[in-house]
């Protein structure tokens, strides 16, 4: 009960207090800064990765990094944007052993992982999807590599210009041209018609969102 009530008072701290806290050894506290920001790495890893269950499994081993080495955080970016970055990176080298061993990421049907987000959504995504959130998944997932990441983090999460540099470790310039290019290949009704129901797009939530707390925790010993 104590520590559920230490855990209800930390959601008003900021990350930076969180940090600091986990730091001193409340390695409990860690469990808020995972659910402060499951859904934003979520959708970033599966915009990279293009597979939920896989998605998953590089949010723990991201969320491990971070906790191994939250002394090299320094605060001189948002933590958000320092975590994002090792999330993204952690997407980025799966993808790149998944390409060495499978031969450019591809199935021997000739198709991805996941083509379109409609093709294996659970009980829970087809719950909470709308019609619109659920074209904009595929929309978005069926562009380049290149250009998914930079439109998840901007359109979907809406991080700005700088901020999604900071976490995709590209120049603002490079970041504002992928968005450009990215929207080109998008159809303009499908944006225009989204509107804000985009935020329910790619939900990480209920027991998705505590399998992930859960399984960090238990590797974290805490």
């Amino acid at each position: 009960m104590e520590t559920a009530a230490i855990l209800e008072k930390a959601r008003a701290w900021t990350d930076e207090e969180v940090v600091e806290r986990v730091k001193g050894g409340e390695a409990a506290l860690y469990e808020i800064l995972m659910r402060r920001y499951n859904q934003r790495l979520y959708r970033v890893t599966l915009a990279i990765v293009r597979d939920g269950a896989e998605a998953e499994d590089v949010m723990q081993d991201a969320y491990v990094r971070a906790y191994a080495h939250l002394n090299q955080f320094e605060g001189r970016a948002p933590f958000s944007a320092w975590l994002t970055r090792i999330a993204v990176n952690e997407a980025l080298a799966r993808v790149r052993l998944r390409s060495h061993l499978e031969q450019l990421d591809e199935r021997a049907d000739g198709e991805f992982c996941m083509k379109t987000a409609g093709s294996s959504l659970d009980p829970e995504q087809t719950a909470s999807h709308s019609e619109t959130a659920e074209l904009l998944e595929s929309a978005v997932l069926d562009l380049p590599e290149q250009y998914r990441a930079v439109v998840m983090l901007r359109d979907v999460e809406e991080l700005s210009t700088s901020e999604t540099a900071d976490a995709l470790e590209m120049s603002e310039e490079n970041v504002k041209v992928r968005l450009h290019r990215g929207h080109a290949m998008m159809r303009s009704w499908l944006l225009a018609r989204v509107g804000s129901s985009g935020k329910n797009a790619f939900p990480f939530m209920g027991q998705r969102c505590d399998r992930v707390v859960q399984g960090v925790m238990a590797r974290l010993g805490a």
